[in-house]
């Protein structure tokens, strides 16, 4: 059974969020009824079941043997299910209470104008994957990348990266950007707002260590944009913010120092720039 716990620091500053912004598993199989391990429920209009927002998590295939159930799965379903039902109970936001799997040759991919893509350190695009990417976030779709650590994760997310925009380069977001202090002020450098997994995150309170491995001392925020300078992709490198949503009821520490003040107020950032720029 899934612990819910009170969002302390959230709660006071989510009424900075208003007005309604309407939007144009246990088991991985995609369209298997999700466990949602006592997680409350919630009803949505019948009339506007499409207008609302929606956690789309992309499958993808990997170089290490096909489609990586391991790499394109990770913190699921609960991470989804936990950061939709935050943003529904904090925020003025529509959601649906359950997020959706979808692969990027999907044609109802144009029907979810924001998708998560988790641990590309192993991704491997195909050709068919590459365009509908491409296509995907040049018609006004955005992408949160998230958890991948070190160098050579990086190498292999850029490499797919750059065959779906060979003429543009991811740049690093200054601290003062927008997009970390459209909803939430996160007054932090891009290194205290890294998350760590749970196992690292409850040791940091003695050792300090955020970080995963050696090379992923230095947390990156990085971005992607159009001709117009609008920002397609935001890709949050040496973090797991996922982590921080899937396993915000396992530790006390853990909950208050990364889910609740890091995690939660970027994710809800990132949605919220995503959905009004």
């Amino acid at each position: 059974m899934r612990k819910l716990r009170s969002l302390r620091f959230l709660l006071p500053v989510a009424c900075l969020l208003i007005g309604t912004i309407a939007l144009a598993q246990r088991s991985r199989r995609r369209d298997a009824p999700v466990d949602r391990s006592g997680l409350p429920q919630w009803e949505m209009d019948a009339r506007f079941t499409k207008d609302v927002f929606t956690f789309a998590r992309i499958k993808y295939p990997s170089d290490r043997g096909g489609w990586s159930r391991e790499k394109w799965g990770v913190d699921y379903p609960d991470s989804d299910l936990n950061f939709s039902y935050r943003l529904q109970q904090i925020t003025s936001l529509k959601v649906h209470p359950e997020g959706k799997i979808l692969e990027l040759t999907d044609l109802e991919l144009f029907d979810y104008p924001w998708i998560y893509i988790v641990e590309p350190g192993d991704m491997d695009l195909t050709d068919e994957e590459t365009a509908g990417l491409r296509r995907y976030l040049l018609n006004g779709g955005f992408l949160m990348v998230d958890d991948f650590w070190g160098e050579r994760e990086w190498d292999n997310f850029y490499h797919n990266i750059k065959r779906v925009f060979p003429d543009r380069e991811p740049v690093d977001l200054p601290m003062d950007h927008p997009i970390f202090s459209c909803v939430f002020p996160l007054k932090l450098t891009r290194n205290q707002l890294q998350v760590p997994a749970i196992y690292r995150g409850y040791s940091s309170q003695f050792d300090g260590v955020t970080w995963e491995r050696p090379d992923a001392r230095e947390v990156h925020f990085r971005a992607i944009f159009d001709d117009k300078g609008r920002m397609m992709a935001m890709i949050c490198h040496n973090t797991d913010n996922g982590d921080g949503w899937e396993r915000e009821g396992e530790n006390e520490y853990y909950f208050r120092e990364f889910s609740e003040k890091k995690a939660y107020p970027l994710g809800i950032n990132i949605v919220f720039y995503a959905m009004t720029h």
